[in-house]
C-alpha cells in the first residue's frame, strides 16, 4: 500500500495549458503515441482514434501511473469494446504520478486535447489512484457526460456532492489494498445518477471480474455518451 499524497496545493496555482501537441504511429491499426506539450511538462499519452465519432474515454491509472489499467490490461482493449459506437479512447501516462492535484491537471488535459480534435462528449475511467482523480475532473470540465471510478481510494473525492455527473463505482469486495467501503462511502454521499457494482471474489486488480467488467462498461459509457438516462443502484456480483 503506498503513501498517502501530500495535502493539495493553493487552487490558485494550480493551472495547465496545452501548448503544442506531437503524434507518432504505433502501428498499423491506427493508434498513436501521442505527447501534449503543456506548461508543466510532456503528457505523453496513447490514442485510439475513430473516424466518423464525437465522443470519447480518456482512462487514467494508480498512483504509479500506467496506461493498461485494471481488469487484465482494460484500458488497451477499452476501444475494441467501444468500436461499435465510434469511440475514440486516450490513455494517458502521468506526469507526476501519485501528486493528486497534477493528475488531475493531466486528465483536464487530455480533456482539452480531445476538445481540440472534435470530441464534444467525454468519459472518464480511473481505477485506485485515478479513480479519484477522474472523479474530481469530472467535477471540473464541462465535457464530461459520466465518470468510472473502479477500485477507488477516498483522498480526492472528499467532496464528490459537487461531482454532479453520472458516476459508476466498481469494487472488488476481497480487495486487501483498498477496501470496498470506500467506494460505498463515495455511493453514499454523491448524488444521482449514481451505480455501485461490487464483485464477491475480486481483489484490486479487478482480474477476476475481467468479462463482467467488459461488458458492463460496452454498454455503460455508450449509453452516458449519448445522453441516456442511468437507472443507478446498488449491485452484488459473483465473478465468473
Amino acid at each position: 500500500m503506498w503513501d498517502e499524497p501530500e495535502e493539495p496545493q493553493q487552487e490558485q496555482d494550480l493551472d495547465l495549458r496545452v501548448l503544442r501537441v506531437g503524434a507518432q504511429p504505433i502501428d498499423d491499426s491506427g493508434t498513436l503515441r501521442v505527447v501534449l506539450e503543456t506548461t508543466r511538462g510532456q503528457i505523453e499519452g496513447i490514442l485510439h482514434p475513430v473516424e466518423g465519432g464525437t465522443t470519447a474515454v480518456i482512462c487514467v491509472g494508480g498512483a504509479m501511473g500506467g496506461t493498461e489499467g485494471p481488469a487484465d490490461s482494460l484500458y488497451a482493449r477499452l476501444h475494441l469494446l467501444l468500436s461499435s459506437a465510434k469511440v475514440t479512447v486516450l490513455r494517458i501516462q502521468y506526469r507526476k504520478p501519485n501528486e493528486f492535484e497534477e493528475c488531475v491537471l493531466d486528465a483536464l488535459a487530455g480533456c482539452s486535447f480531445m476538445k481540440g480534435i472534435g470530441a464534444t462528449d467525454l468519459a472518464l475511467v480511473g481505477h485506485s489512484f485515478g479513480g479519484a482523480v477522474v472523479i474530481k475532473a469530472g467535477e471540473l470540465h464541462d465535457m464530461v457526460r459520466g465518470v468510472v471510478s473502479m477500485s477507488p481510494q477516498l483522498y480526492g473525492p472528499r467532496q464528490v456532492e459537487a461531482l454532479n455527473k453520472p458516476l459508476l463505482l466498481i469494487h472488488g469486495m476481497s480487495d486487501t489494498i483498498l477496501s470496498h467501503e470506500a467506494s460505498e462511502d463515495i455511493y453514499r454521499r454523491v448524488l444521482e445518477p449514481k451505480r455501485i457494482v461490487l464483485y464477491a471474489e475480486a481483489g484490486h486488480s479487478l482480474i477476476r471480474a475481467k468479462q463482467q467488467i467488459d461488458d458492463l462498461l460496452s454498454d455503460w459509457i455508450p449509453a452516458r455518451l449519448g445522453g441516456v438516462p442511468d437507472t443507478g443502484g446498488r449491485e452484488e456480483s459473483e465473478t465468473l
